[in-house]
């Protein structure tokens, strides 16, 4: 995808400073070209030829002269943000002698915070401290020297600076609370926001504006919005920028959703500006909603608003993001302005995602013919994409080549490289990268020679959150708890994206007590927050936990975005909790009344089918408009998991005449159906029409799917051969396919074959004991099956507890073998007497539930632990209201028989998932056939 790297264009060296105070130098003393300075007996400077500095803070008329035309070109400077330039040409003016006054002196202070250089400002800060009462005590003087150290992020030089006002007005309280908002400390700048009013002095709009960013910064949404209402009760409206704060923090916080939410309630009472347009077209590119961000350019085009660099670079990523290249390159082409660096890097960047190396080092040369200097930005995009492609040299050569040009790769540039490489699979040069920025000698040793070790890269939240993706893709726990660890010793954890992933990582490890632990000590949770922590009880199958969670997040005021209403679904349909699952279709149509995204569809479908009522699904899926491939291959899936495979046959020829192109998933499900309705040779066109008709290339899962057909219908030494002569490798799952079709025929030989294969590529996988024990107990060799249960014996292995949950409701209802701690055993106990008899007097002989009561039973064996769930929905449940129940095992053929019995003596349905099937009783009978 990516050329090989031509060499970097030289660049041409930098026009010679005027003065040294430019953005390399450290002071405002004027070059050594210039006359000495001498000192008086009271230690003050005078320089040869000149007047004392005591005379020239009167401000002769000829020295108002000299100052006046450098303080329009420092001015036209600070107003095009050319901080370089601007201080420059306050070195030129120092340079012939001339002092800034008060209206001149805050520009300067501006340029410097401007320029990221804590050095020049406080350069700039001494020499207002030297300049007489008529600076130092300038209250608009003293609100810039606050202002300044905020925008560098220097809180305690803010502090102190403030605490040196004689007068403290609005402007210098709002610049020291922005100061703590920027340093993510929002609750300091709110204590400060109340300390001002406490003081006398009454916020301004700009005021709440700071606090309102400060909190959605952060991704506190609700403070934030909060912040809104308590504005109005102080009778101050808030205005567009007001708005356009919030819609940033949300966008910063990749809260694309409620950033949109806001954008259109703005709308109904606010005309946005461009700062709005440009804030909120992230969001569209991060939603890919294509179609509302050309409404937001025509709305640009048809209001006059000016197509300024801001909005042009916004625009050009968003139709990039979203696959519109030529479009993109149209708004380039057609921005008013001279463009500067960033509207470039987002040309390079479009390039880049295009899969278009030269042209994006053809615009990085046009970018310097522009008069334009490179930065570090612009490498980074090169660097992304290298460590994306798998060329790991040249990023690294890249990196040898910045620091060959005096630029100093940044943490974003190794956060691209970290990122880029995790995502290409190179884990190992991702995680060396990361040893590098903590220091390890042994990351310096290979490919970091050509970086300054003696002051390493510092990692950020951004590194640490994705060096944690990378540990938690891999399940490396040992290492994510010493990333942890890092994060505390750093201070990193209170990042909101940190911590989540901090959950995310050890609910994907199966350490749900440190997940939640991790949980309680994040300050200020958000949405990202409890999804991350929804998503861990989910993952770990304690989806009840899930739900009671999300009832707790909706009582903390957060709103649910797309994804928590995504994982409430799914947890619905685990654990069966129909009720629950409709107000949550209630609340998606409320809150989607124009149509609710494909994605929550699909959760819809899932869930209803899940929860046994496949009519809801298929409604579901007939009104959604329109339908992508994920929506129609979910509604077979739950065709699927109801053993109803004519369904998904027949929604697949409605799929071919619907013009819309089944993808792999498609036909995993169509063979599946095949294999339910044992259609053999459907299957085999099937199979053959993907490559030939629909161009997709057979994967494992496919040629798994074709075995399992073939093993069902008994032709396994066919199977045998399809393996040998398939151009991938047979997994785990693939030979365990074979080896349960080898049981249902009772075929030792291949079983053999297939159990020798198995345990090579899974050897800790239980139940491929289990299923190999038991060809041999079907062909009565005992002492194999005994030699078998040996065997797992001794590598550590045990057959999981057997048990099966009842759901009511939201609640939960375990019943785990051999435990007989239920408050309403003795109960159970005498419903399930009572069927047996009236079992009996009809004419079947149930077998007794002795193993469910017995922990030392044969864990080979069933336990029956559904019919004690039944036995207690039927005690528990309203006559009318399905009995909803799971099980860890496939169901025994008594079982069956029994729960048959029962659904039509006592006139209920009774719903049992047993991870193999989902078993629909009513009247006698069962949605499965009696095929499972």
């Amino acid at each position: 995808m990516a050329a090989t790297m031509p060499p970097p264009p030289s660049r041409s060296p930098p026009p010679p400073p005027r003065a040294i105070f430019s953005p390399r130098c450290t002071s405002l003393q004027t070059p050594s070209t210039q006359p000495q300075h001498r000192y008086l007996p009271d230690g003050g400077p005078q320089r040869q030829g000149h007047v004392s500095p005591r005379r020239a803070r009167a401000r002769p008329p000829r020295e108002r002269d000299l100052a006046a035309p450098y303080a329009r070109e420092i001015g036209a400077c600070v107003r095009a943000r050319r901080w370089g330039a601007a201080c420059e040409a306050f070195a030129s003016m120092r340079a012939v002698g001339a002092a800034p006054d008060r209206f001149l002196l805050p520009q300067v202070l501006r340029a410097c915070a401007g320029l990221g250089s804590p050095r020049l400002a406080a350069a700039a800060h001494a020499l207002a401290a030297k300049g007489g009462a008529a600076l130092a005590e300038d209250p608009v003087v003293g609100n810039a020297i606050v202002a300044m150290y905020a925008a560098l992020g220097d809180v305690a030089s803010a502090r102190a600076a403030f605490a040196s006002l004689p007068d403290r007005d609005v402007v210098a309280w709002t610049a020291l609370i922005g100061a703590h908002a920027d340093a993510g400390e929002p609750d300091e700048a709110f204590d400060l926001f109340e300390e001002m009013q406490e003081s006398g002095v009454r916020p301004d709009l700009i005021s709440w504006n700071t606090l309102v960013s400060g909190f959605a910064r952060i991704g506190d949404i609700g403070a934030a919005l909060h912040l809104f209402d308590e504005m109005r009760l102080r009778g101050v409206e808030p205005g567009v920028n007001s708005w356009n704060c919030v819609i940033s923090g949300c966008v910063q916080n990749a809260l694309y959703e409620e950033a949109m939410g806001i954008f259109q309630e703005m709308c109904e009472s606010k005309r946005p500006d461009s700062v709005t347009v440009a804030s909120i077209l992230p969001a569209c590119a991060g939603l890919q909603a294509l179609r509302i961000g050309k409404q937001l350019h025509s709305y640009v085009l048809r209001h006059g608003i000016k197509l300024n660099v801001y909005i042009g670079a916004s625009l050009i990523s968003m139709y990039s993001e979203c696959g519109e290249f030529d479009y993109a390159r149209v708004v380039f082409s057609t921005i008013e302005e001279e463009k500067n660096a960033t509207v470039w890097n987002e040309l390079i960047q479009l390039y880049i995602r295009e899969g278009r190396m030269d042209k994006a080092w053809e615009a990085f040369n046009r970018m310097q013919e522009d008069g334009l200097e490179t930065d570090i930005v612009t490498y980074n995009s090169f660097i992304a994409e290298y460590a994306r492609a798998g060329q790991k040299e040249q990023a690294y050569e890249l990196f040898s080549g910045i620091v060959d040009m005096g630029l100093k790769p940044n943490v974003v540039s190794m956060n691209a490289l970290i990122c880029g490489l995790y995502q290409h699979g190179l884990y190992t040069d991702a995680l060396e990268a990361f040893r590098y920025m903590q220091g390890s000698s042994d990351a310096k040793a290979k490919a970091w020679r050509f970086l300054d070790n003696s002051s390493p890269i510092q990692p950020t939240g951004t590194t640490i959150t994705s060096v944690l993706s990378l540990l938690t893709d891999l399940k490396l726990d040992r290492l994510g708890k010493e990333v942890h660890c890092y994060a505390l010793k750093n201070g990193l954890t209170s990042n909101i994206f940190v911590s989540s992933k901090l959950v995310d990582l050890y609910g994907k490890i199966g350490d749900v007590t440190s997940a939640a632990n991790v949980f309680q000590k994040i300050g200020n949770k958000n949405v990202v927050t409890w999804n991350s922590l929804l998503a861990a009880y989910k993952h770990n199958k304690k989806a009840e936990v899930a739900l009671k969670l999300f009832s707790e997040m909706l009582e903390s005021n957060l709103h649910p975005n797309l994804v928590t209403v995504q994982i409430a679904l799914l947890s619905c349909g685990m654990t069966m909790a129909l009720g629950y699952g409709r107000e949550l279709h209630s609340y998606i149509t409320k809150s989607w009344p124009g149509g609710f995204p494909a994605t929550l569809a699909c959760a819809l479908m899932d869930m209803y089918g899940k929860c046994g009522n496949i009519e809801d699904a298929r409604l579901v899926f007939e009104c959604t408009v329109p339908k992508d491939i994920t929506v129609w291959n979910t509604m077979m899936s739950c065709y699927l998991l109801h053993r109803m495979p004519m369904g998904v046959i027949d929604l697949f020829d409605c799929l071919e005449q619907s013009n819309i192109q089944p993808d792999p998933i498609t036909f995993i499900l169509l063979l599946s159906a095949c294999k339910q309705e044992g259609l053999l040779e459907e299957a085999r066109g099937y199979f053959n029409n993907m490559e030939d008709v629909y161009g997709i290339k057979p994967t494992l899962k496919h040629y798994t799917c074709m075995v399992d057909i073939m093993g069902s219908a008994g032709l396994l030494a066919e199977s045998l051969t399809l393996i040998q002569e398939m151009p991938v490798e047979p997994d785990a799952c693939l030979w365990s396919t074979v080896l349960k079709a080898c049981k249902l025929h009772s075929n030792l030989e291949v079983g053999e074959k297939a159990a020798k294969a198995l345990f090579k590529v899974e050897p800790n996988n239980t139940s491929n004991y289990m299923v190999f024990s038991n060809i041999y107990a079907d062909t009565g060799l005992w002492d194999s099956t005994e030699a078998v249960r040996d065997a797992m014996t001794e590598q550590g292995l045990h057959v999981e507890k057997q048990c099966s949950w009842l759901y009511r409701g939201t609640a939960v209802h375990p019943f785990e073998a051999g435990d007989l701690s239920h408050p309403a055993i003795d109960v159970i106990l005498s419903t399930w007497k009572d069927l047996t008899t009236r079992m009996e007097q009809s004419g079947y002989s149930p077998r007794d539930i002795e193993p469910y009561c017995n922990v030392e039973a044969d864990p080979f064996s069933c336990h029956h632990t559904e019919k004690f769930a039944v036995c207690y929905g039927l005690i528990s449940m309203n006559d009318n209201e399905p009995i909803r129940i799971s099980k860890n095992f496939r169901m025994c053929m008594e079982c069956h028989s029994s729960i048959k019995f029962i659904s039509r003596d006592k006139n209920r349905q009774i719903l049992v998932s047993d991870g193999c099937t989902y078993h629909r009783f009513k009247d006698g009978t069962c949605s499965c056939g009696d095929a499972w």
